[in-house]
């Protein structure tokens, strides 16, 4: 416990019960003993007649002091044990496991126990002449002590439950059971095993009760668990990665078949698997009615995978690419636009980490998944999806082509390849989205003098129709603010490019015969992120048109 709370719970109270009770009480008696007292006692002082005790009022006063302090601490432990139910029926029953192992409950608690039982005995010890003074000093001393821990004791208790404060203390147990698998590995593996499915369990009642800041901070918990779990992954023993009873009783991995398992274990990624499983429940949990959360899940995940990527990557990181794919998937199947749109950028910002990290082979396997998404939500009609993943993918030629990457080719192939044939007028509406993106990247490429590149493009672009041509070039030199007009994740405009950059474009453009006119009016162009998400989310049946002739 830090001080801050050690002064807040505890000396805080005290320091305010305690000289308030101790002023009441000597304030009456020392006016008592000036007033009232007989003249056979007028030779005690104050404090000489508070503790002047008559062996037989002692004996009707110590037996009320033992049922005092019982039904102190019946009272004590009901309260507790109600919120404490509570508590493990709203978030998870380990609360009520960690309660009674954290020491300071049980050091209250048993100081409950030992004055109630030492009031009982003193009051019997006392009789027959004979004055246990010091006995009934410490009873009573004990006793008065009982009845002040009552308001800073529930206090404790209150802190001690607020869920924040439980999920910090399972993250923390997990993290020192994985850190130090002292002595029986398998029970090491159980402790961390279980917190997992306990912050796991706490996100997903969390996000059903549309308590977003305990589910995100469950959430945040499993990622801080895993990165720390990943620093020190490398000093673990060698039997820490062979899943001991615990672990392969777990029905995670117990309905695994034999293979899958026997490539956790041969990968030592066992402790990833199950974090990332528990996102993957989680995100599904949260997908028709939470979107935020499935972008804090998305966040987290690309900074696991970020600080996998930082040890190297391997196995584990291939493993964080395979659970963002399977968010696309669950999201695509959903028909969530914009949850795609927001797990994109997460999904491309790994890929870019990776790029400049130069694992150019897991570059291009990424790629390829994201142009297999790109596609799929092409035939499903989910435009703004394959819209958004032609941006992402060009933004990922841009990178990989500054870093001079080996990557940068097969990237450009998979841009590429992501449109096809328009069935619909929604796809055709994509396909102009696909046709902008690839048209910036070109000349992006013209920009930096990389004309052959710029020339595959063109040479992809060249049976288009001039119409459509002329109407994608003088959308994107209208475009004039970097800035969306709305709040979005992105920040930024889709279409947008600098000035130096749109003299690039009107080059590029130029290499078509028929798009050389220059726009004959000018117009106000509807960013592409807008236009977009209206098309997926409304789904017209005419084509699309985003631009408005503007007077003037």
């Amino acid at each position: 416990m830090n001080l801050e709370r050690l002064r807040r719970i505890w000396l805080g109270p005290f320091l305010i019960l305690g000289p308030a009770t101790a002023v009441v009480l000597l304030s009456a008696f020392v006016y008592d003993w000036w007033a009232y007292r007989p003249d056979e006692l007028k030779h005690l002082g104050p404090i000489e007649l508070l503790f002047n005790y008559e062996i037989e009022t002692l004996q009707n006063t110590l037996g009320n002091l033992a049922q005092t302090v019982s039904a102190v601490m019946g009272v004590v432990i009901t309260v507790a044990a109600i919120v404490v139910q509570l508590s493990a029926t709203r978030y998870t029953p380990r609360v009520t496991e960690l309660f009674f192992r954290e020491r300071t409950n049980l050091l209250v608690l048993g100081f409950f126990v030992v004055t109630c039982i030492t009031a009982i005995w003193v009051s019997i010890s006392v009789g027959n002449g004979f004055l246990p003074r010091a006995s009934v000093i410490l009873s009573v001393v004990f006793s008065s002590l009982s009845i002040l821990l009552i308001v800073p004791y529930f206090s404790y208790v209150f802190d001690f439950l607020d869920p924040e404060r439980i999920v910090s203390h399972i993250q923390d147990q997990a993290i020192a059971a994985a850190r130090r698998p002292r002595g029986d590995v398998d029970e090491a593996q159980g402790r961390v095993l279980d917190g997992i499915e306990q912050l796991a369990d706490i996100a997903v009642a969390a996000v059903s009760q549309q308590d977003k800041i305990i589910s995100a901070r469950a959430v945040d918990a499993l990622r801080v668990l895993t990165v720390k779990y990943t620093e020190t992954k490398a000093a673990q023993p060698a039997a820490w990665f062979e899943p001991g009873r615990r672990v392969c009783g777990n029905p995670d991995f117990l309905s695994m078949n034999q293979e899958a398992l026997s490539d956790l274990v041969r990968d030592r990624v066992w402790v990833e698997w199950k974090v990332l499983r528990q996102y993957q429940a989680i995100y599904n949990e949260a997908l028709a009615s939470n979107p935020d959360m499935n972008y804090l899940i998305a966040i987290n995940t690309r900074y696991l995978g970020e600080a996998i990527l930082s040890k190297g990557a391997g196995p584990a990181l291939r493993l964080v690419i395979k659970f963002f794919n399977t968010y696309m998937r669950a999201t695509l199947n959903k028909r969530q636009v914009r949850t795609a749109y927001n797990l994109m950028n997460q999904y491309r910002q790994l890929v870019e980490a990776i790029a400049v990290a130069g694992h150019d082979d897991l570059v291009v396997e990424a790629t390829g998944y994201l142009r297999y998404y790109g596609q799929t939500a092409h035939g499903m009609d989910l435009g703004f999806v394959t819209e958004t993943i032609s941006y992402d993918l060009a933004t990922l030629c841009e990178v990989t082509h500054r870093l001079g990457s080996d990557a940068h080719d097969r990237l450009l192939g998979a841009l590429l390849e992501l449109d096809k044939e328009a069935e619909s007028a929604s796809q055709e509406t994509t396909l102009r989205g696909v046709r902008k993106a690839q048209a910036r990247l070109a000349a992006f490429y013209l920009e930096r003098g990389a004309e052959a590149a710029a020339r595959r493009i063109h040479k992809d672009m060249e049976l288009e129709r001039a119409e459509r041509l002329i109407s994608i070039r003088d959308e994107l030199l209208s475009v004039a603010s970097k800035d969306f007009w709305e709040v979005i994740d992105r920040g930024a405009n889709f279409d947008y490019m600098e000035p130096a950059r749109k003299e690039h474009l009107r080059r590029f453009f130029e290499w078509f015969p028929t798009t050389v006119r220059r726009p004959t009016a000018r117009t106000e162009v509807v960013p592409r992120e807008a236009e977009s998400t209206n098309t997926a989310l409304k789904a017209p049946s005419g084509a699309a048109a985003d631009e408005r002739p503007v007077a003037g």
